[in-house]
């Protein structure tokens, strides 16, 4: 897949016609990288679900012991360089671990705050001896990480934080407080944001045992119980003056670029927790008899477990996607360049509108498979004997953590608008040269796709050209532009993929098909809608009146019936017991 092309970029989907960008898919996986997932499924069946109501019970102690056991396997060492007994893989294969351990919610933020947002300020920041010092040690276990960036009025708005750093000879005394901090309650090493005279946001690394550093006592939260997440405070917390982490006032680069790497990360996981929602959905609905019938017989149970198994092809179709482009360029980069990192970081500034998207999409389709999982246990669903009653709960956090989703669906919006001022994606705001209806299996769901575009593009060019760059400050219109982004990126991603596997007589292509296509069948409503409400929002009269009219040249889709492709979805998943397009 060569991303290097200069055509693929960030939101250059939103340019190129379906299927003419390479697009890495799960069925292109390498046998080392289908390797380390049957790792992590074992690790994950073997020692991780078996302790599932002790993890939940908030058990510290047992929390640490598995992830020193991952760390034995490698499993916490997969992005440290190989300079400090890393395996520095690549990002497809952690997503597969991402996947894998995410079927259990709280040890997967504790993972994923460790391996992820703990560690990879130093692998990216931090200076040789600070690497030398930490990276092996966290990538066995030995030390755990966390990170501290949120405090009790600086939650969205990270850059208004109050800690403050002083330098006092070759020593940083800090005080403030922070809030909300994954794996608190054992972490070793805290990578923690303060502002140097009050006024230069800057990065730290804060050891637990530091002179001043004092840790609160659990919160009491709705779901992921079984993660630990305490507030710290610092008063006059002494640390030596080498521990400062990247360069004084450029804290907020390393805060909001391992951000967006966390971002797709979160988005893997919610993947992998659909997936075992799914499974228990289907086991349940088989055994669960009303009408002296299976449950799973039922039009409306089966369109549950239909869109939950659409839900998972999209989303994996999309994950694989970004980080097929993430991957390609950060891989590229090798540590033994002098600016690996910024170069690795260059790539995932390009490509932060796909990763919020994942993001976004991943944790909102988890919402509603965690949803749809309680109606279809009925009132047991709301039994905290069942299953679906504590994904109910744990997936909520996932709208919130890496930015709220607001803030991401801003992100999107912002680089849309960015990148059609400064030229980088010029949007056609005209009505000719319409898609034409193409041949092959998905020819009907891929011009919908194109026509999509064009509705996006028209409606947004519109838009810009009254208010420019202005718009993000309407709020509600730019989160209309981000969903009308995403719902295009997620339809491509899914047509691409399914065609992909039909031209490879993939076991599974009638129904990556299928999915494919009742996704589209409903997206291509949405960007309508979208298109229109966002016209609304700064156009007014004749001027709203006529693009309005010229929306409806691109109305050319004529639905399908949804009704038999999710019945032949859910026939297949039925079959199966979970979801059947497997990697490994």
């Amino acid at each position: 897949m060569e991303t290097t092309n200069e055509t693929i970029f960030g939101g250059s989907f939103l340019l190129a016609p379906i299927g003419s960008q390479a697009q890495f898919t799960p069925e292109e996986l390498s046998e080392d990288a289908q390797a380390i997932g049957q790792a992590a499924r074992e690790f994950v069946e073997g020692e991780v679900i078996p302790k599932d109501a002790a993890i939940d019970k908030l058990d510290l102690e047992l929390s640490k012991e598995l992830l020193r056991k991952a760390g034995e396997l490698g499993l916490l060492s997969l992005e440290i360089p190989e300079a400090y007994d890393g395996m520095d893989l690549d990002k497809l294969s952690g997503l597969l671990v991402l996947e894998e351990l995410g079927r259990q919610a709280s040890f997967s933020v504790s993972y994923g705050a460790h391996t992820g947002i703990g560690t990879l300020p130093i692998v990216y920041f931090g200076t040789e001896a600070q690497k030398a010092k930490y990276l092996p040690k966290l990538g066995s276990g030995e030390l755990l990480a966390a990170y501290a960036l949120t405090e009790p009025g600086a939650g969205s708005d990270a850059m208004n934080a109050k800690t403050v750093a002083t330098l006092e000879g070759d020593t940083w005394v800090l005080n403030g407080s922070k809030m909300w901090i994954t794996n608190a309650g054992f972490a070793d090493v805290f990578v923690v944001f303060a502002k140097v005279d009050g006024r230069k946001f800057s990065a730290f690394i804060v050891e637990k045992e530091d002179a001043g550093f004092t840790i609160a006592a659990e919160e009491h939260k709705l779901g992921i119980k079984g993660s630990s997440t305490r507030a710290l405070s610092f008063d006059n917390c002494r640390i030596p003056k080498d521990r400062l982490l990247g360069e004084i006032g450029k804290g907020h680069r390393i805060a909001f670029g391992i951000l967006a790497i966390g971002r797709f990360k979160l988005g893997a996981g919610c993947n992998g927790i659909a997936k075992e929602v799914l499974k228990y959905t289907l086991k349940y609905t088989a055994e669960r008899l009303q009408f002296n019938k299976s449950i799973n017989n039922f039009g409306l149970i089966r369109k549950y477990l239909a869109d939950m198994g659409i839900r998972i092809f999209v989303a994996e179709s999309m994950n694989f996607r970004t980080i097929g482009y993430i991957n390609e360029g950060m891989h590229a980069a090798s540590w033994d360049q002098p600016d690996a990192a910024k170069k690795k970081m260059d790539i995932m500034d390009e490509f932060q509108m796909e990763a919020s998207i994942m993001k976004v999409w991943d944790s909102e389709a988890l919402g509603l498979i965690a949803d749809d999982a309680v109606q279809c246990f009925g009132g047991y669903g709301f039994s905290a004997e069942y299953p679906p009653e504590k994904i109910y709960r744990d997936n909520r956090i996932n709208r919130l953590f890496e930015g709220t989703n607001e803030i991401n669906r801003l992100i999107i919006a912002g680089q849309v608008f960015k990148k059609v001022s400064n030229g980088t994606l010029p949007l056609r705001k005209d009505t000719a040269d319409l898609p034409e209806l193409g041949s092959g299996p998905l020819a009907k769901a891929a011009r919908a796709v194109e026509l999509a575009k064009r509705q996006a593009h028209y409606a947004i060019a519109a838009c810009l050209e009254v208010t420019g760059q202005k718009l993000i400050e309407n709020q509600e219109a730019a989160a209309r532009a981000a969903d009308m982004v995403t719902e295009i990126y997620t339809m491509e991603s899914a047509l691409v993929r399914a065609t992909k596997m039909l031209a490879a007589g993939h076991r599974w292509a009638d129904l990556a098909k299928a999915c494919a296509e009742v996704h589209t069948n409903e997206s291509i409503g949405k960007v309508q809608n979208l298109a229109r409400l966002l016209l609304a929002e700064v156009l007014e009269g004749d001027a709203l009146a006529t693009a309005v009219a010229d929306l409806k040249a691109f109305d050319l889709y004529v639905p399908v019936a949804g009704a038999k492709l999710r019945d032949a979805i859910a026939t297949e998943l039925i079959e199966k017991g979970g979801y059947p397009i497997e990697h490994f």
